[in-house]
């Protein structure tokens, strides 16, 4: 993993270290609060180093839905992230790229990463302002170099305006794109479900059905999807039959280990109503197919989690199918409507 880190600052001149000067927001680009909800861990991204600032959100969102961040001029970070599905995508069971190119994995939704430690299924970045690096340079998707970016969106005058008023330094470079896009992005903060609601003591509370389905989840779930993220950050194989369209690896793509093929980052669970399909290869359609799958259709392997055996016999998540409709009950307060529907956030 930082052997794969180092190569991208090698590359791109991008420095995470604590010594670099950092950018002080002055009066004409007042920062942005950054409010942490109480019910929330703190963050781990270092805002100090790249402090969010009203032009450098505006910088960041424009460039967030701006084709010419790919190399064919259409293909933009909202083309695979939609507002309405939680910044994930329906219609594609995996990225779509320039040409109709097709990727391996489904895209994840983009919510509360400034918690996150690691980035991608496969946690190939470790930092967020490295992830864009990823899609934005691979064939099957954005298909582009950050030499050709920065030639185009130099012509542009209204970049060259707002990286002079974003930045301290002025440049449009890839130091600063990343950054604008990680301005953008950590403040996707998606808090204001309906469990939130409940867990602050704001009033809201539980049907019958949820109050069992939380009940449940607490016993046959949280075991790694934990805390108010709802994930442990943790990397797992969870039983999935291996594709032979894809034979993804996993973590091991990352690590070179064989103790880490076929393990997955645990998704977050936030919204996960609207960010269908599910799995890293967008395999599931629904929630009751991923239920099923944790009931009744986990596959045996070295690497199997060990939560989901018994000896060498595979048990998978013993479930009913009163307690899975419970499940899918409280799963649904996750579900952010404020977030989706943020102006903040949105194209138009």
């Amino acid at each position: 993993m930082k052997f794969l880190t180092y190569i991208f600052l090698a590359i791109f001149g991008i420095s995470c270290s604590s010594d670099k000067e950092t950018y002080m927001p002055i009066s004409s680009n007042p920062a942005l609060e950054f409010t942490v909800p109480s019910n929330f861990p703190e963050p781990t991204y270092n805002m100090a180093l790249n402090p969010p600032t009203e032009k450098g959100f505006e910088l960041g969102k424009k460039l967030f839905y701006d084709g010419k961040l790919a190399s064919d001029g259409v293909v933009s970070c909202g083309f695979c992230h939609i507002q309405d599905f939680a910044f994930t995508h329906h219609t594609h069971i995996v990225s779509h790229g320039v040409d109709g190119a097709l990727g391996t994995r489904n895209a994840q939704p983009l919510h509360n990463l400034a918690f996150q430690k690691e980035f991608t299924w496969d946690g190939a970045a470790a930092h967020l302002d490295l992830q864009p690096v990823i899609p934005i340079t691979a064939e099957v998707e954005m298909n582009e170099t950050f030499s050709n970016i920065i030639s185009k969106l130099q012509q542009d005058p209204s970049y060259v305006t707002l990286f002079s008023q974003a930045f301290k330094d002025q440049q449009i470079n890839a130091d600063n794109i990343l950054k604008a896009l990680s301005q953008f992005m950590i403040m996707m903060v998606s808090s204001n479900a309906k469990y939130d609601k409940i867990e602050r003591n704001e009033g809201a509370v539980f049907t019958d059905s949820e109050a069992r389905g939380f009940e449940l989840f607490k016993t046959k779930c949280a075991n790694c999807h934990q805390g108010t993220l709802f994930t442990d950050q943790s990397y797992r194989n969870n039983g999935l039959p291996i594709d032979p369209q894809y034979n993804d690896i996993g973590r091991k793509r990352v690590t070179g280990l064989d103790t880490d093929i076929y393990k997955f980052k645990v998704p977050n669970l936030r919204n996960i109503e609207v960010t269908f399909p599910y799995m890293h290869d967008g395999r599931f359609k629904t929630l009751p197919d991923v239920l099923d799958h944790y009931s009744d259709g986990m596959v045996n392997s070295e690497t199997l989690d060990p939560f989901f055996k018994q000896g060498d016999t595979v048990i998978g998540i013993p479930m009913t199918d009163s307690e899975k409709e419970d499940i899918i009950a409280f799963l649904k307060t996750l579900t952010d409507d404020s977030f989706i529907a943020d102006d903040r956030f949105s194209e138009f």
